[in-house]
């Protein structure tokens, strides 16, 4: 059974990410987190999955370089001079 919350490194540790960045993630809202006690804040295991659902990238719109499809199909536009 996975645990209900995550420690702020454990958090990072799973999203390959600083620790800075989930305490930043929290601030803007795209992770869910609760203080427990009088400081010690806690990652709701759900929002890091969540957030990985809602990030991820469709492979088939995408190549290698994660770049779009499509974009690259289009020719470039040029400068009229």
């Amino acid at each position: 059974m996975e645990p209900l919350l995550l420690r702020i490194q454990e958090a990072a540790k799973v999203l390959q990410v600083s620790k800075w960045t989930i305490y930043r993630w929290i601030d803007e809202g795209r992770l869910r987190g609760t203080k427990i006690g009088q400081g010690s804040l806690r990652v709701f295991h759900a929002s890091v999955t969540e957030l990985i659902e809602k990030e991820k990238v469709d492979g088939e719109r995408t190549q290698g370089n994660g770049r779009n499809k499509s974009a690259e199909a289009r020719p470039m536009k040029r400068k009229a001079r």
